[in-house]
């Protein structure tokens, strides 16, 4: 079976997260540029070989503020660490996936395994064959050396260490 390359169309995907700011409330955000591929043996996804990274700069919370203290050096540091990295695979788990493998987030490597959801697919405008998926997981902030640790008055801790993170991804064949 021939290997076919897919890569993100991210006119069409997003990238996400969200964090317990005082543990009552979630403040969302996401990355606006982002690229990847997956490389799978013909239309089959099991066992498909998947690779993206992330531009940290381009975090955006809806508070500029917030953003520049995301970029800064207590938590991404961007100019040192501008990227967020993964390599894994797809492992078909039911009718479902998970992507296995690691991310790179400052310079911490760690394994991570995320739920995904095969959404469908199709033909687009240009006869082009494209695919969706659902990505759901979390992962430990601290466990990458996102050490931020502030306490309010009442002890409770400002910013979650647990963050959710979801992607809406379509690819296409190149």
């Amino acid at each position: 079976m021939a290997t076919i390359t897919w890569q993100i169309d991210a006119g069409h995907s997003q990238i996400g997260f969200k964090v317990k700011h005082l543990g009552i409330a979630n403040v969302s955000g996401v990355f606006k540029d982002f690229s990847g591929e997956m490389v799978s043996d013909g239309d089959v996804f099991d066992q498909a070989k998947v690779c993206f990274s992330i531009d940290v700069n381009t975090i955006d919370t809806n508070n500029a503020q917030r953003d520049e203290h995301l970029k800064s050096d207590l938590f991404f540091d961007v100019k040192r660490f501008p990227g967020i990295m993964f390599s894994g695979k797809l492992v078909p788990r039911g009718e479902e996936y998970q992507l296995v493998g690691d991310m790179t987030i400052l310079d911490t490597t760690k394994p991570v395994m995320l739920d995904v959801l095969f959404t469908g697919a199709g033909t687009g405008r240009f006869g082009e064959k494209r695919a969706g998926f659902e990505v759901i997981g979390k992962i430990r902030r601290k466990d990458f050396g996102l050490n931020f640790h502030l306490l309010n008055e009442a002890g409770d801790i400002v910013v979650g260490e647990e963050v959710k993170l979801t992607a809406d991804i379509e690819m296409f064949r190149k």
